[in-house]
């Protein structure tokens, strides 16, 4: 039943949302079309009016109004502490604050129209707003707030989604447009129409007494203010029975039974992530639990669903939904390093993220062979060269160099943007490598016995990109199927005694075609079936491809202007 109610709390939080949002986005558009005429204010009114003023769009709105705020009351009873992240109690507070800016809004554009059905219209509204300074601010404040707390939950709830790192400037530039586009079509339209009549014209026969009005402000202002109040003061009443929460560093924290492990950890000032605001949507406020698991009360649907997602052990559950019955011991998984008490990464990070990416493996051939007949100084200053010369051209093509690993880069393409693109990107930069390591040759010609050859290979797939380590060695990498393919790619290339083997996959999603080149389907351990893969004895060659590939985009491109 409990599990049953905090999945309807959830539901209900989200749907109601999703409807004052609808409200708020066609209310500012509306706003918006000042900046074409009042005529079109006018006519946006009416088709806003039809759809938010009819009886399915009343009980909609005053029921996801009246629901929503309620269930951010119980929110709020239900923390156990009010030390939070800026963003979720920027959240909170301007949820809170926006009922009391709305109410003098309210009572003259609804209130009076549902007890006189007198609509007042825009050639009414936007004078009396506009001839005080003080309207104007109020007004232009509870649209921004409104307004940026609508985006925070949006962005709480949608920021986990695979597709919303691609969608991410879109919305933010949406974010941005409306309130600016609703602000300026509400000056442009007020200063159209002039000051306001000095007299209380305004108020004509028919419409509601403004004495009422007013008393009516004062009621639902002090209603509000009085449930807030009492939601305070209930939350601060002590809550029988504590329980400890020993950490990794030996920090045991006694709290009262009821708070989460993540509000614990917050109301002592440690360092917990929690990248959905303690929701349960992600798993980065995970805890081990060490000691104390026998008893502890179930997970519920929600968060047993995120825990099967991620694998997760017996032992580990969800800090912001765990909220210990008896004494515990835990060790969070990410975000602390071996005391528990100190993030390493941030938040956006350490989450983790899919996306399709490219993949470069490069390793230099001979090594050891070559530091048995070199001086330790000669070493390394040639090997400081070989990952200058390999850096850069990696850089130079739009890639990161994600580590060093002994004389071997791996390098990742497409953090950003299209698969595609990376793939080409990476293409690029194998024929830079090879042009860089000729160089090298020429210039170390005397000091070397044989010339630097190097094994390159690449695979495209997706893959798992995030901050991953231990301590100061915490990085961000990638993990995944993709990246062991590009690894044995590598070890195929040398074999084949060949400076690159790239799979069929980045050929293509690079444009390019395999033409009458040989390939070869070779079987990769651990992963099933086998990978179409082009050996490439001089990865220059692949530079010539490229180039003659962007060539023939370019007079398709200009075939077709030509032609339109």
């Amino acid at each position: 039943m409990k599990r049953d109610r905090s999945k309807l709390r959830k539901r209900l939080h989200i749907w109601t949302g999703v409807c004052l949002g609808l409200f708020l986005l066609t209310h500012f558009l509306n706003h918006a079309l000042g900046l074409i005429s009042i005529d079109a204010m006018e006519r946006g009114r009416d088709l806003f009016n039809d759809i938010w003023r009819s009886l399915p769009g009343t009980v909609a709105l005053y029921g996801s109004l009246a629901v929503h705020f309620v269930l951010a009351l119980d929110g709020l009873r239900r923390r156990q502490t009010l030390r939070m992240p800026l963003r979720e109690a920027l959240k909170i507070g301007l949820g809170l604050a926006l009922p009391f800016l709305l109410i003098s809004h309210v009572t003259v554009t609804r209130i009076d129209w549902m007890l006189s059905g007198y609509s007042a219209d825009y050639r009414d509204i936007l004078p009396r707003i506009w001839s005080r300074t003080g309207n104007t601010v109020w007004q232009s404040a509870a649209l921004i707030i409104a307004w940026a707390h609508g985006c925070l939950g949006f962005w709480f709830w949608m920021r986990g989604r695979d597709w919303y790192p691609r969608m991410a400037l879109t919305l933010y530039t949406l974010a941005f447009l409306v309130p600016v586009l609703s602000l300026l079509g509400f000056m442009v339209a007020a200063r159209a129409l002039g000051p306001a009549m000095p007299s209380n014209a305004w108020f004509m026969s028919g419409r509601t007494d403004p004495a009422i009005l007013a008393e009516i402000r004062q009621a639902i202002f002090y209603t509000l203010a009085a449930c807030i109040g009492f939601t305070l003061l209930w939350r601060s009443f002590p809550i029988r029975g504590k329980v400890r929460i020993r950490y990794p560093d030996g920090r045991v924290l006694s709290v009262a039974r009821g708070f989460s492990v993540l509000e614990a950890s917050r109301s002592a000032g440690i360092p917990h992530l929690s990248v959905c605001g303690g929701r349960g949507r992600c798993s980065t406020c995970r805890v081990r639990v060490t000691e104390g698991l026998e008893g502890l009360p179930p997970p519920s649907d929600g968060e047993r669903q995120t825990l099967i997602r991620i694998r997760a052990g017996e032992n580990v559950r969800l800090g912001c939904q765990l909220r210990p019955t008896h004494d515990v011991s835990i060790a969070p998984v990410l975000g602390a390093d071996n005391v528990g008490v100190r993030p390493q990464i941030g938040e956006d990070v350490a989450a983790g993220r899919e996306r399709r990416i490219a993949v470069l493996f490069c390793d230099l051939r001979d090594f050891t062979l070559l530091t048995q007949q070199q001086l330790p100084f000669d070493t390394v200053f040639l090997l400081n060269r070989y990952f200058e010369t390999i850096g850069e051209a990696v850089e130079g093509a739009g890639g990161v160099i994600d580590k060093f690993i002994g004389d071997g880069v791996l390098a990742i393409f497409g953090l950003t943007g299209r698969i595609e693109d990376a793939c080409a990107n990476a293409l690029e930069a194998t024929a830079r490598i090879a042009r860089g390591i000729e160089t090298l040759n020429r210039n170390f010609t005397s000091e070397l016995d044989k010339p630097l050859r190097i094994a390159m290979g690449m695979h495209a797939g997706p893959a798992i990109i995030g901050h991953i380590g231990y301590g100061r060695a915490s990085s961000l990498t990638a993990v995944g199927d993709t990246i062991n393919a590009a690894s044995r790619l590598e070890g195929f290339a040398k074999e084949y005694d060949a400076q690159l083997a790239v799979s069929a996959d980045v050929i293509r999603y690079a444009g390019l075609t395999l033409g009458d080149r040989d390939s070869h389907d070779i079987a990769i351990r651990g992963r099933k079936g086998t990978l179409e893969t082009l050996i490439v004895e001089n990865a220059e060659e692949i530079g010539t491809l490229l180039a003659a590939a962007r060539d023939t985009k370019a007079a398709v491109a200009q075939a077709a202007r030509t032609g339109a």
